[in-house]
């Protein structure tokens, strides 16, 4: 069984949800607080143990790859200014992983941009982690690394499912599943966005993942849905099929920087738990005549 060494984001999509903000600027790169999203998936990945991983993007999306990139003369700048925290902080975003990047050319859903990663992957195991999703908890590592020791243990690709509320299951991918353990579920099928009263339970795909290398084949495989895209959904219904596939129950809190209602509550709550912020911005909510 190998070992997973190897990660995958996903960050093509276009946000037409945030326009004009996302003109020039790919959602995966809106703040949170001090630090844009995607920042947040990468370190998830790193204190998971991965350090390889695999960014597909597409077109405006060259501030990710800046990002993530050294800078030179900002780092000479602040060694001459004798800035030093702020250059332990430059250098920490530099060196978080070896990231490289590919482009996703033509908008085909989610599992084509997967696919994209297939010569980057190769014949090895692979997590992938959604770059506009945030999974927040005292360990923000945990669940990830819970799911790869999943995978490495069983040979069998796992899900990352967050129970949420019944009103809410027609947002989301539904599992149905079997609890084998506590946390742990064997996944007999999945419902894409179903209707509340006939959904199979209350616990949603949450956006990470660990794949056997098997899922190209699979994704090949997969015909094209509304819109001409190949969802991973669609594929992942294969695996459940013949008994491949796991889900674990996350202990953290999902935020999905998918809408700007989610997105400005999830500014808030980060601000709350930041020492810098969390005063004064509770001082303004206080102040605020509604």
């Amino acid at each position: 069984m190998k070992k997973v060494r190897k990660a995958l984001i996903p960050a093509a999509g276009m946000g037409t949800r945030f326009l004009p903000a996302t003109i020039a600027q790919p959602k995966e790169m809106l703040i949170i607080v001090d630090k844009p999203v995607i920042q947040f998936v990468v370190e998830e990945s790193a204190g998971a143990g991965i350090k390889d991983l695999i960014i597909v993007t597409g077109r405006h999306k060259r501030s990710i790859e800046d990002h993530f990139d050294p800078s030179f003369e900002l780092e000479s700048m602040l060694a001459d200014k004798k800035k030093k925290d702020v250059l332990t902080v430059l250098k920490y975003v530099s060196d978080l992983a070896n990231i490289h990047f590919i482009r996703q050319k033509r908008q085909r859903g989610l599992a084509d941009a997967i696919y994209q990663g297939k010569t980057f992957i190769g014949d090895d195991p692979f997590v992938v982690l959604l770059g506009d999703t945030i999974i927040d908890s005292k360990s923000p590592s945990a669940d990830l690394r819970k799911m790869i020791d999943l995978y490495e243990s069983s040979g069998k690709s796992v899900v990352a499912v967050e129970e949420v509320d019944k009103k809410l299951v027609s947002r989301y991918g539904i599992i149905d599943g079997k609890e084998t353990k506590e946390g742990i579920f064997e996944v007999g099928d999945l419902v894409e966005k179903p209707d509340p009263d006939e959904a199979p339970s209350r616990l949603a795909i949450a956006s990470r993942y660990v794949f056997a290398p098997g899922i190209f084949n699979l994704i090949e495989k997969t015909k094209p849905g509304k819109g001409g895209e190949i969802q991973i959904t669609d594929t992942m219904r294969y695996l459940a099929e013949i008994g491949e596939l796991l889900a674990v129950k996350i202990s953290g809190h999902r935020y999905d920087i998918g809408n700007k209602i989610d997105y400005v509550k999830t500014n808030i709550d980060f601000a709350l738990k930041d020492g810098d912020v969390k005063a004064e911005i509770l001082k303004h909510i206080k102040s605020i005549d509604y």
